[in-house]
């Protein structure tokens, strides 16, 4: 379902706008099972992978949600963070345990908006990872719907 990703952060950040991020970084621990966010509610803060694997899913009514993609070491967990109304459009739940680090969104928007070079290089990240997300989705999509469309 995944392949490794050319949007890991060490690959897009600058060092420098790296470590003005990670200043600002929690460490957390999911254990496996537990449910990050799921779609409608509140994007708050987001994630990137330290360990451990975090699968995004799409709820689909009346199934079991959709997975559209695994993530891991240093990748992005949580887009809608930045785009207001900051509510979560996908679900995420830690497949494996995973260790992350946890960034307030709110925080992380004002350092954006004070430093425009550090919030143009974090959009730029974002916009990059939500291009690659939202062609997983259509992927997975067809995918799951294309064989009933050519049997029908």
């Amino acid at each position: 379902m995944s392949t490794p990703s050319p949007i890991r952060i060490a690959a897009v950040l600058s060092t420098e706008h790296r470590g003005r991020l990670m200043s600002h970084a929690r460490e957390v621990n999911f254990q496996e099972g537990a449910r990050i966010f799921d779609e409608g509610t509140r994007a708050d803060s987001f994630w990137i992978v330290r360990s451990g694997t975090v699968t995004l899913e799409i709820p689909v009514p009346g199934r079991r949600p959709t997975p559209i993609e695994s993530l891991g070491p240093g990748e992005l967990v949580g887009w809608s963070w930045l785009f207001a109304p900051y509510v979560w459009q996908l679900g995420a739940e830690a497949m494996t345990p995973v260790r992350a680090y946890e960034f307030d969104a709110t925080t992380v928007r004002m350092l954006m908006d004070a430093d425009p070079a550090f919030g143009s290089a974090l959009g730029h990240w974002v916009g990059r990872v939500l291009a690659l997300r939202l062609q997983q989705t259509r992927t997975r999509l067809m995918d799951t719907y294309a064989p009933r469309l050519a049997a029908s």
